[in-house]
């Protein structure tokens, strides 16, 4: 399997350590993906900065490809984050830098190279929502990380482009809201919608049943990553498992899931940042 992130890398500056690690939805994904002994590659939108340069030595050192990014004049997208009890809190940043100023356009050649990866995922940090119909006669899967923006206009927009949609749903009080957000994302065209709930755990709905998670507790040194990381060892088992778009999932598939990503999501959560790393600022 290959697979590849597309959009958004930040690092994220942690003030109390002055220092920084990189981080963002779609390199995450790369990362982790790289990291569970998937061929991953990445594509963005750098500054011609020291965040950028810090970040582009870390994919080469890790060995993931980032041969279609793209080096631009200004400033590399960053967070600035705190940690209370282990706990990350985001304070500031730049708003994604001069990939916002400048987002990522997708050529005819970067499209027939996306078309070479069997998962393609991207998230609502990479400003590339109008950019998503383009890739509508895509080969592989489509994945999206929504976070928490979950207005009836944004899934409008994105969710008829999109295989897989994970939402952050921790603020939803209700299973009868959150199985609302979920089936309202399969009925706008994903094939599997995918909320996190917290330590509540996750849902999961493939259109025919709804699938109930748990997360593994662990007394944690940062959960900056936790997310990214469930859902990334997630996608890839149910794939591994056979699992395509447009069907059900099933119940074996889903818990086999499930066990492999709380798991990984709570190795995760032992290191600061997404994944180590960091560097002076």
């Amino acid at each position: 399997m290959r697979v590849i992130g597309l959009g958004d890398n930040v690092v994220d500056k942690y003030h109390h350590l002055k220092t920084m690690f990189p981080g963002g939805n779609a390199l995450n994904f790369a990362v982790y993906a790289k990291m569970l002994g998937i061929d991953a590659a990445y594509c963005g939108v750098f500054g011609n900065d020291q965040v950028g340069d810090h970040i582009k030595s870390v994919m080469n050192e890790l060995g993931i490809d980032i041969s279609t990014c793209v080096t631009r004049e200004g400033e590399n997208g960053y967070a600035e984050v705190n940690l209370v009890e282990g706990d990350r809190v985001f304070f500031g940043g730049n708003k994604g830098g001069i990939s916002k100023t400048e987002p990522l356009v997708l050529t005819d050649e970067l499209i027939a190279t996306l078309n070479e990866y069997e998962i393609i995922h991207s998230s609502c940090y990479s400003f590339l929502e109008g950019e998503l119909p383009k890739l509508k006669e895509r080969k592989g899967i489509l994945t999206f990380d929504f976070s928490n923006r979950i207005s009836t206009e944004y899934l409008e927009t994105v969710c008829p482009h999109v295989d897989v949609a994970f939402f952050s749903a921790g603020d939803l009080e209700t299973m009868e809201e959150i199985d609302a957000l979920l089936a309202k994302g399969i009925e706008l065209g994903c094939s599997l919608a995918v909320a996190s709930m917290g330590t509540r755990g996750q849902r999961v709905y493939d259109g025919k049943a709804f699938y109930s998670g748990k997360v593994k507790l662990v007394e944690p040194v940062d959960t900056l990553g936790a997310g990214d990381s469930f859902f990334t060892q997630f996608i890839l088992s149910i794939v591994e498992q056979g699992w395509r778009r447009g069907e059900g999932v099933g119940k074996q598939v889903v818990e086999h899931a499930f066990d492999l990503a709380a798991d990984f999501s709570a190795e995760t959560c032992m290191v600061y940042g997404a994944f180590g790393h960091g560097a002076e600022f």
